[in-house]
């Protein structure tokens, strides 16, 4: 019999938020005498914290069912963050800046076929269509904490694969570096990206980036799916990146290219705000952002917001005795 000891990132069922966390923000904010206009990008995410989800709102579920093995690793006692508010509660800025706009302006977001493109600093670039990804690489469960740098989490029950393992089928050279990532730019079929520049001035498409250790690092996922169907499209459908240890803006959406380099790559939230956002994004709670603590965290779950308690924030979001040594000997206040 297998005894599972629980790990350092567990949340007691105590430490939930809200079941509700979803439409109250604009009352508030009205009667705070504030406009969601007035507030600055990220103000207005972190506000979103006073949103109630409404549970009459539908949207139409397109999912499909997925076979994925539990992993025995990567299988911690985590409380989880309701499937509602998982699929309701996103960034997304490609289909709107406020956290209820994905699932709506997303619902007939049509993601399959697909393909990703990897290539860059490869021997073998090639090509990667949506269903090879269930044929090539074996799926798996895994729960892993999300957190944002807005300083609220999610526990949420991810199905995907290594990214190592496709890296290492396209067989990186030895000058290769970085992982670059690459959003969908389709500004007909995602209508936040209409005007290029929205939102506090998002140049799109969207991009991410990467260390080459840090993207081979078995707890960096590609994932396909989270409580057991393939991913709805405001949750970054058809596949996305997550990266446990890093805030949520590491969790680039909707890939379609991934490109091997020997030069640190652009990222959207640091060309957009270098000053706030930097290139690694290493969830650590004192280095606090220019504009709120990062100490600690409101974990999105069971309960009222209101009343639910704030938790302090782990350092590499309770990840450290997995990563801590790919940040050795470097001062993680200037390479934030």
């Amino acid at each position: 019999m297998r005894i599972q000891s629980k790990p350092s990132w567990v949340i007691k069922e105590s430490e939930v938020t809200p079941e509700s966390v979803y439409q109250q923000r604009r009352d508030i904010l009205k009667k705070l005498g504030i406009t969601l206009a007035a507030l600055p990008l990220a103000s207005q995410a972190q506000a979103g914290l006073f949103d109630v989800l409404k549970s009459d709102e539908k949207t139409p579920d397109r999912r499909r069912v997925l076979n994925a093995r539990e992993s025995a690793q990567f299988h911690p006692d985590l409380s989880l963050t309701p499937e509602d508010k998982v699929l309701k509660y996103n960034n997304f800025y490609e289909f709107g800046t406020d956290k209820s706009d994905p699932a709506r302006n997303a619902a007939n977001f049509v993601t399959d076929p697909w393909s990703v493109e990897i290539g860059g600093m490869v021997s073998r670039p090639f090509k990667l269509n949506y269903e090879d990804i269930f044929k090539r690489y074996p799926i798996e469960e895994r729960i892993y904490r999300l957190r944002c740098v807005e300083a609220w989490s999610m526990n949420i029950p991810w199905i995907g694969f290594p990214l190592a393992a496709l890296l290492r089928q396209a067989q990186p050279n030895s000058n290769a570096q970085y992982v670059a990532f690459q959003t969908l730019y389709d500004p007909e079929r995602m209508p936040g990206q209409a005007s290029r520049r929205i939102g506090g001035g998002i140049d799109y498409p969207y991009v991410e980036g990467l260390r080459l250790d840090e993207a081979m690092n078995p707890l960096t996922l590609i994932a396909v799916g989270l409580y057991g169907k393939t991913l709805a499209p405001q949750n970054g459908a058809p596949l996305r990146l997550v990266v446990p240890w890093k805030y949520g803006f590491k969790s680039i959406k909707s890939i379609v290219k991934i490109t091997l380099t020997d030069k640190q790559p652009p990222t959207t939230w640091n060309r957009l705000a270098p000053q706030e956002y930097g290139f690694y994004a290493n969830v650590n709670p004192s280095v606090d952002h220019p504009r709120w603590s990062q100490a600690s965290e409101r974990f999105i779950g069971e309960g009222n917001l209101f009343s639910s308690r704030r938790q302090p924030t782990q350092l590499f979001n309770g990840y450290a005795n997995e990563v801590a040594s790919l940040y050795k000997d470097m001062d993680l206040r200037k390479f934030y």
